[in-house]
C-alpha cells in the first residue's frame, strides 16, 4: 500500500499516535492492524466516526481516546492513507496465571478477592496501568500491620500469543513492636490506668497471653476508642485525644506512640426526655431504663440503653428500629439532658422460613425445633432461640440464618436457616492401657437420627473383654406436637466382673422398659420411665462387705446356688439446660438429676440417685476458649430388710470411678476394695487311731484374719469435680472447629461406701499373700480420700463417631490405685 500523507505522532497515556492534517476530509475506509482476540466489529463500535462522515484532526484525536477507553489496547497509533483511516494498536496482554509468594499476613483468598476487584482475573486482559497502584496498596497494608519493611513486587512474564503470567512477590519481614505509648495532658488518670485494657502494649503481663506488641493501625484505632470511652463511663463528656502520633524507628522495627489528651471535668445527668414512638410500652420502657437522673455520666450505660431499647423492640416485630440519644451540654452547671429518640420503624413480618444444608435430617425434624413461625412478626429473640434448639440437637453441628427482604414489600423478610450436619449413626470403639488391666478393647453401634426423623433408633450393642450386650430401643422425642416423648427398650448384658478390674463375679440380666418425657418449658424437662430387670449372679467370691446382700437372697435349701432375682424399677428425672449447642457446648449451663427405685414387691429393694451440673463460659468472644466447670454427685442405698439383714444397693449397681470418667485411672479401680475375712478354727481332740485333729471349733472373733483385695467393687456415694480449660486446636482449619475440641483439665474426687465400719476390722491381723496387693486397711467410708489428675484431651467427631485421646498423669491417689495415663476411645459421650 502506498502511503500518501503520514500524520505525526500523537501518543496519549502510554502510547503514541501520528498527528493527521489540520483539513476535514470524507472517510471512504476504516482499517485496524494489530487485532488478535479483540474482534474487528468491537474495535469500531468505539469510533465516534463510520465511513462517509467528515472528520478532523479533533475528532482522530477524540477517537483515540475513545479507543483507550474501551480497555483493549495499550498503544494505538492513526495513518491515513488518502481518505482511508489505518489504526495500527497493540493490544492488552491476555492474564494466563496468577501466583503467589511469600505471603503470609494475607492469605490467598484474600489477596485473589482483592486482585477482582481490581478487574484483574485469568482469562482477562492486563491493565498493566494498576500494576504500579496494587503494588502500593498492598505495601500499605503492610504498613497498616506494622510491617514497615515489606515490599510488594509484581512480575510479568510474556508468553507467546500475547499472554502474561504475574507474580506477586512478597517480602513481609517482622512486623514493628510497640515499644513505647506516651499519654501528654492526662492529670487525673495515670498512663497505667488508662492503657490496661488496651491492646497495644508493651511488657505484656504474663495473663495477657493472647494479645501481643505487634503494632497494627487499627488495634490502636481500638485503643483510642477505649481510652476515649474510659473517660465517657466516668462523666468525662468533654475530653478529648486532640493529636495522636505514632514515630517509626530507622531501622523500622519499633514504633512509638504519643497521644495528647484534653480531660475536661465530669457531668451529671439532668433531666432523661423520650422522644418517639414507644409502641405503647412507655411505663414497661422507662421502668428498665439503667439511667437516672442526677448520676454521673457514663457513656456505656447510655449505649446499653440504646441497645436495650432496641432488643426490647425487635421482640415485638420492629426489627428495623433506631434508637439515638442526644446530649444538651450545660458547660456552666456540669450538667447534661438526654433526649432518647425512639424510631421503631415498621414491624416487620415473616414471610417464609426454609432450611438448607439438611441432606440427611429431615425439614419437620428442624422445623419442630424453631420458635419463629411463618407469618408472625420477626423476633431476634425467637429466631436465636431456633438457632439454640436446632444446634443442640446431636446430629447438627453448626447453625447460622439470615434475613433478606421480600421484593417490593418493606414490611416482610424471608428467613434461611443453613444447617451444617454431623453423622447421626456411629459405631463406637475404645483402646486403652493400663499398668493393671492391660491392653482393652471395646466395640458397639447405635444410631441417633433414624433415617432423618430425629427419631433415636435402638440398634446399639457393645462387646469387649468383660461385657457383651445387646439394647435394643426406639425413642420418638416428639411422640406429640408439644414435645412429650415416648420410648421403649429391651436388653440383655453379660458381664464378667474379674475382668472389669472388679472383684469377681458373672452376671446375666436382661429386661425391658418404657420411658416419656414432658416438657415443662425451654429449657426444662421431667421425665420417667418402669424397667423389669432378671438377674442371675454366680461365680461369685464372697467378700465382707456383701454379707447383706447375700442375707437377703441366700436360699437357705441350697447355699451355693446362683443369687437370682427380680427388680421393677422406676425412674424420675428432671433436665435443665441452657446449653448452646448439644455437642461441644462452649456456653450454658445443664443441670441433671435422676433417682431410680425398686418397688416393695421388688427381691431387692433401694434406690440410687445422680445429679450432675455442667457450666461453660466463654472466654473469648468466638468461643475458641472457653472453661468448663462439671460436679457428678451419686448416693443410693436400701431400704427394708430380710431374714434380719437390711437392703442395702447391691454391689453390681455401685458407683465407679476410672476411666472415662476420671482420667489417668484404670477403669473403675477408684473406690473401696473387697476385704476378705477368716475365722480362726480351734483344734478338735486327737484321733486316738491315728493321732491327727478331728476337726476345730471356732476361736473368738477376734481372733479372726483379713485380707484386702487389689480389685474395687464400687461404693454407694460418688463425688466427681472436673475443671476444663477447652482451647482451640493447633493447626486446624476454622472449619473443623465445631468438629475438634482441645482441653486441659483437671479432674478430682473419690467413690466411698457410707455403710462401711473399719471398727469391724479393729485389731484383727491382716493375712499378707502374693495374691492380694494392698497391704494396710483403709477406711473406705472416709469420703475425704480425694484423688487428682491432670492432663489434655483431644475430641473429635469422625464420621465413625466420637473419638477422644486422652494424655494425663495421676496428681494424688491411694494405694492400690492402678493409673492409665494413655486412652483412647471412639464413641465417648461428651
Amino acid at each position: 500500500m502506498t502511503i500518501k500523507r503520514l500524520v505525526a505522532a500523537m501518543w496519549l497515556a502510554s502510547a503514541s499516535a501520528s498527528v493527521l492534517a489540520e483539513q476535514s476530509f470524507t472517510v471512504q475506509d476504516i482499517q485496524v492492524e494489530g487485532l488478535q482476540r479483540v474482534a474487528l466489529g468491537a474495535a469500531l463500535n468505539n469510533l465516534p466516526f463510520n465511513i462517509g462522515d467528515t472528520v478532523t484532526e479533533y475528532t482522530l484525536s477524540k477517537s483515540i481516546k475513545t479507543l483507550y477507553a474501551a480497555g483493549h489496547f495499550d498503544e494505538i497509533t492513526v495513518l491515513r492513507d488518502g481518505n482511508a483511516i489505518i489504526y495500527r494498536v497493540k493490544e492488552r496482554p491476555t492474564i494466563n496465571a496468577v501466583e503467589f509468594d511469600g505471603n503470609k499476613d494475607i492469605k490467598e483468598e484474600q489477596l485473589q478477592e482483592s486482585l477482582t476487584n481490581q478487574k484483574i482475573i485469568v482469562g482477562e486482559q492486563l491493565d498493566k496501568t494498576i500494576i504500579r497502584e496494587l503494588e502500593n496498596g498492598l505495601t500499605e497494608f503492610f504498613h497498616g500491620v506494622g510491617k514497615y519493611n515489606a515490599k510488594v513486587e509484581i512480575k510479568l512474564t510474556y508468553l507467546p500469543r500475547n499472554r502474561v503470567n504475574l507474580k506477586l512477590e512478597f517480602k513481609e519481614g517482622d512486623a514493628a513492636s510497640v515499644r513505647q505509648i506516651n499519654i501528654v495532658g492526662n492529670e487525673l488518670f495515670s498512663d497505667e490506668e488508662i492503657m490496661k485494657d488496651i491492646e497495644s502494649m508493651v511488657d505484656l503481663p504474663w495473663w495477657r497471653f493472647m494479645s501481643s506488641d505487634r503494632y497494627q493501625k487499627d488495634t490502636l484505632k481500638g485503643d483510642l476508642e477505649k481510652i476515649r470511652s474510659y473517660y465517657l463511663d466516668r462523666g468525662y463528656l468533654r475530653f478529648d485525644i486532640e493529636a495522636n502520633t505514632v514515630a517509626v524507628s530507622p531501622d523500622k522495627n519499633s514504633v512509638y506512640v504519643t497521644l495528647q489528651v484534653k480531660e475536661g471535668v465530669q457531668y451529671n445527668i439532668k433531666g432523661i426526655e423520650f422522644v418517639g414512638d414507644l409502641i405503647g410500652q412507655d411505663e414497661l420502657i422507662k421502668a428498665m431504663l439503667p439511667l437516672k437522673d442526677g448520676q454521673l455520666y457514663n457513656g456505656a450505660l447510655v449505649t446499653y440503653t440504646e441497645e436495650s431499647i432496641a432488643k426490647f423492640l425487635a421482640s415485638f416485630g420492629y426489627a428495623n428500629s433506631k434508637v439515638r440519644t442526644s446530649t444538651n451540654i450545660n458547660d456552666d452547671t456540669k450538667e447534661v439532658a438526654l433526649s432518647i429518640n425512639v424510631d421503631p420503624g415498621k414491624r416487620v413480618y415473616v414471610n417464609r422460613i426454609s432450611v438448607t444444608g439438611n441432606a440427611a435430617t429431615k425439614d419437620e425434624v428442624i422445623r419442630r425445633e424453631m420458635r419463629q413461625m411463618e407469618g408472625s412478626w420477626l423476633s431476634n429473640d425467637r429466631l436465636e432461640m431456633s438457632k439454640l434448639f436446632i444446634q443442640r440437637l446431636p446430629y447438627i453441628e453448626k447453625v447460622e440464618f439470615e434475613t433478606k427482604d421480600v421484593p417490593g414489600v418493606d414490611d416482610k423478610v424471608d428467613v434461611t436457616f443453613k444447617i451444617k450436619e454431623r453423622p447421626s449413626g456411629s459405631f463406637n470403639a475404645g483402646v486403652s492401657f493400663g499398668s493393671y488391666q492391660g491392653l482393652a478393647f471395646q466395640f458397639g453401634v447405635e444410631q441417633q437420627s433414624f433415617l432423618g426423623s430425629g427419631n433415636s433408633a435402638g440398634i446399639s450393642f457393645n462387646t469387649n473383654k468383660y461385657q457383651k450386650s445387646v439394647n435394643l430401643s426406639f425413642t420418638d422425642p416428639y411422640f406429640t406436637l408439644d414435645g412429650v416423648s415416648l420410648g421403649g427398650s429391651v436388653f440383655y448384658s453379660d458381664f464378667d466382673g474379674s475382668r472389669a478390674g472388679l472383684e469377681a463375679y458373672n452376671q446375666k440380666s436382661y429386661g425391658t422398659g418404657v420411658n416419656f418425657g414432658y416438657p415443662l418449658n425451654d429449657f426444662n424437662r421431667l421425665n420417667f420411665g418402669a424397667n423389669v430387670v432378671w438377674n442371675e449372679i454366680n461365680s461369685i467370691q464372697e467378700f465382707d462387705q456383701i454379707r447383706h446382700f447375700r442375707g437377703v437372697l441366700i436360699d437357705s435349701a441350697n447355699p451355693d446356688a446362683a443369687y437370682k432375682f427380680t427388680n421393677y424399677e422406676l425412674l424420675a428425672g428432671w433436665v435443665m439446660s441452657t446449653l448452646n449447642r448439644g455437642t461441644f457446648p462452649t456456653d450454658g449451663t445443664y443441670l441433671g438429676a435422676n433417682i431410680k427405685v425398686t418397688t416393695p414387691n421388688s427381691d431387692l429393694t433401694y434406690f440410687k440417685t445422680n445429679f450432675e451440673a455442667r457450666h461453660y463460659i466463654p472466654l473469648s468472644s468466638d468461643h475458641g476458649w472457653s472453661f468448663l466447670s462439671k460436679l457428678e454427685l451419686g448416693y443410693g442405698n436400701g431400704y427394708g430388710d430380710n431374714n434380719g439383714y437390711d437392703h442395702t444397693l447391691p454391689f453390681n449397681d455401685s458407683f465407679y470411678a476410672g476411666g472415662q470418667n476420671f482420667r489417668g485411672f484404670e477403669n473403675r479401680v477408684i473406690g473401696p476394695r473387697a476385704v476378705y475375712r477368716y475365722v480362726n478354727a480351734i483344734p478338735g481332740l486327737p484321733d486316738p487311731f491315728n493321732g491327727t485333729s478331728t476337726g476345730g471349733l471356732p476361736n473368738s472373733a477376734k481372733y479372726d484374719t483379713y485380707q484386702v483385695s487389689r480389685r474395687s467393687f464400687g461404693g454407694n456415694a460418688m463425688a466427681i469435680g472436673t475443671l476444663e480449660l477447652i482451647t482451640p486446636t493447633p493447626f486446624l482449619k476454622e472449619d473443623y472447629a465445631n468438629s475438634v475440641r482441645t482441653s486441659l483439665f483437671v479432674d478430682a474426687g473419690n467413690v466411698w461406701d457410707t455403710e462401711f465400719d473399719i471398727n469391724r476390722y479393729t485389731g484383727l491381723t491382716q493375712a499378707l499373700d502374693s495374691s492380694y496387693y494392698q497391704p494396710g486397711l483403709l477406711d473406705y467410708s472416709d469420703a475425704g480420700m480425694m484423688r487428682a489428675s491432670a492432663g489434655l484431651t483431644v475430641q473429635w467427631i469422625s464420621p465413625m463417631g466420637p473419638l477422644t485421646f486422652s494424655l494425663a498423669k495421676i496428681l494424688r491417689k491411694y494405694e492400690g490405685d492402678e493409673q492409665e495415663n494413655f486412652s483412647f476411645n471412639i464413641g465417648t459421650t461428651f
